[in-house]
């Protein structure tokens, strides 16, 4: 740890001392493609937008960017939207939005200078730097030049490099623990399900249960207000997810009594019913009604009182289901019909013991999900560490 005595001692020198202006116009080949080059925000690097074509170049001015360089938006420097051009990156064109500057390397350390600029004090001092009007605000050159920086000897420079590398390798391990932590408990409740869930005998799932599926709502019914329509978009893990909503007007919801949904209510999408993330199967909450069922979804009927609601949602939810409708584990069969669900092999326990496993289920879960909100907790935590390392590095504390 260094002393306040100490952080005044690192001298400090405007940008325009150790930065200068690139000013390589390209000279673009009609017949070649060309990385474009652009800048994320908040500090998250420099990638390409895309590949050009040079005949597509060739009506406006473009600069040559080369690795190593220092590249910034004028308009989303104040968003952090600042970097290094990285060696795949070498050679990419850039627009006259995104100024280039070589660096005075035997002043300053290339990497001291990545880290420095994404502290939020550089970043402020961009913020400073910018003019103009709300939807025309660009950082202004001279002024950028004028921003003084610390600037301690290479020695200096290299040490501190080499320890926020350190405490970010660090951060990085303990982030990738956790979520590892979290994705090896989503797996052990997968196989606790799998071995709670008994072996069909000869029944199937249509001895107990039959699905209804959705109405086709035209699409010129929709409407800006009204009953929403339960989609395949609108099916989640679980739950459904209005993020993406379709209505059509109230006036027309007594046409269609038999399409409304009900709290409880449990529905497959039949349209890519597994993605990446698991199966797509949700319970309706109070909260989603009113709404009608859309087609290309599907509701569970139960046929009698003999598979309760819970239990068969849980078995939707586990392997035996999965592994019946995708056994080659390639988490993507595009389609399915209801009736294949119904043609599956099902084993419908006691009443006591459908209710024993799902509670056994629930308490898994339970234990999962505060995993998961201590990972979302710690992760916070981490992503908020390196930010203030980067702030006690630009002012000689660490």
């Amino acid at each position: 740890m260094k002393s306040a005595a100490h952080k005044k001692n690192w001298p400090t020198v405007r940008l325009g001392e150790v930065l200068k202006r690139s000013e390589e116009i390209a000279a673009p080949e009609a017949e070649r493609q060309y990385h474009e080059l652009t800048v994320r925000l908040w500090g998250k690097g420099v990638i390409s937008r895309g590949l050009v074509s040079g005949l597509e170049l060739s009506s406006a001015r473009r600069f040559v960017a080369h690795a190593g360089q220092f590249v910034l938006s004028k308009i989303d420097a104040r968003n952090g939207a600042i970097g290094i051009v990285p060696d795949e990156l070498d050679g990419a064109i850039v627009s006259t939005d995104f100024p280039l500057f070589n660096l005075d390397t035997s002043r300053l350390d290339l990497k001291f200078l990545a880290w420095l600029s994404k502290t939020a004090g550089f970043v402020e001092s961009c913020i400073r730097a910018s003019e103009g009007t709300t939807n025309r605000v660009r950082l202004q050159e001279d002024k950028f030049y004028a921003l003084e920086i610390p600037l301690p000897p290479l020695a200096e420079q290299r040490r501190v490099v080499a320890r926020i590398e350190e405490l970010a390798a660090q951060i990085h391990e303990a982030r990738s623990l956790r979520h590892q932590a979290a994705e090896e408990a989503d797996v052990l409740e997968l196989h606790i399900a799998r071995d709670l869930f008994p072996e069909p005998a000869d029944g199937v799932v249509c001895d107990w249960i039959h699905f209804q599926t959705g109405y086709a709502f035209k699409s010129e019914w929709f409407s800006e207000s009204g009953i929403r329509l339960a989609r395949n978009a609108n099916v989640g893990h679980g739950a459904l997810d209005w993020s993406e909503t379709v209505r059509i007007p109230e006036s027309r919801r007594a046409e269609f009594p038999r399409f409304e949904l009900q709290a409880g209510d449990i529905l497959i999408t039949l349209d890519r019913p597994i993605i990446s993330t698991g199966v797509k199967v949700a319970r309706v909450r109070k909260e989603d009604l009113p709404c009608l069922l859309l087609q290309r979804v599907a509701r569970v009927e139960f046929q009698n009182d003999e598979v309760l609601p819970d239990y068969f949602f849980r078995w939707l939810l586990s392997q035996h289901f999965t592994n019946a409708i995708d056994p080659g584990r390639s988490n993507g069969v595009p389609h399915i019909s209801h009736k294949d669900i119904e043609k599956i092999p099902f084993a419908a326990p006691p009443l006591a013991e459908q209710r024993r496993i799902v509670a056994e289920l629930d308490a898994m879960q339970a234990e999962v999900d505060a995993l998961k909100r201590e990972q979302t907790a710690t992760a916070a935590e981490l992503d908020a560490l390196l930010p203030a390392l980067l702030d006690r590095a630009s002012t000689g504390e660490l």
